[in-house]
């Protein structure tokens, strides 16, 4: 199979995007920053760091990236469950991060649900660590 990775566009992939969120088992948790108006607030800041996986046309994957100027941050590596285990999750992941090393983000990080050990695995494989110094906090500010 044949896939191409292309930059989110906004608004016309934003449905099927979403449709691929809701769809993933586990691992995707939505909120209010992924609702069409957080998004374009995203976009306006690196739209460049969102990125789609299509097959024949259909919108198989996803990642978005973000980055500060200090760190970067990675959300919604999301694959449809009958395009994984081929190399793809990886394609996105290797992308976002050319990209990201490009803008000279030395540091990047993400979030793991303690109920994907899959994902646990897929990144370690790909040589990203878990950080026990660190616990994540988070607070909604509007």
């Amino acid at each position: 199979m044949v896939f191409s990775i292309r930059e989110f566009q906004y608004p016309q992939d934003y449905p099927a995007v979403r449709a691929l969120w809701e769809s993933m088992e586990k691992g995707v948790h939505l909120g209010r920053s992924d609702e069409p108006e957080e998004i374009q607030k995203k976009l306006s800041r690196d739209p460049d760091l969102f990125l789609l996986a299509e097959a024949n046309g259909r919108i198989v994957g996803s990642i978005i990236g973000g980055y500060d100027g200090r760190r970067g941050l990675l959300y919604h590596l999301a694959v449809h469950k009958d395009f994984r285990q081929n190399g793809l999750g990886s394609r996105l992941l290797n992308e976002i991060e050319e990209r990201l090393r490009a803008k000279g983000c030395l540091k990047c990080y993400l979030m793991v649900t303690p109920d994907n050990p899959e994902a646990e695995r897929f990144y370690e494989k790909r040589g990203w660590h878990f950080m026990d110094y660190v616990r994540p906090f988070g607070k909604e500010l509007i």
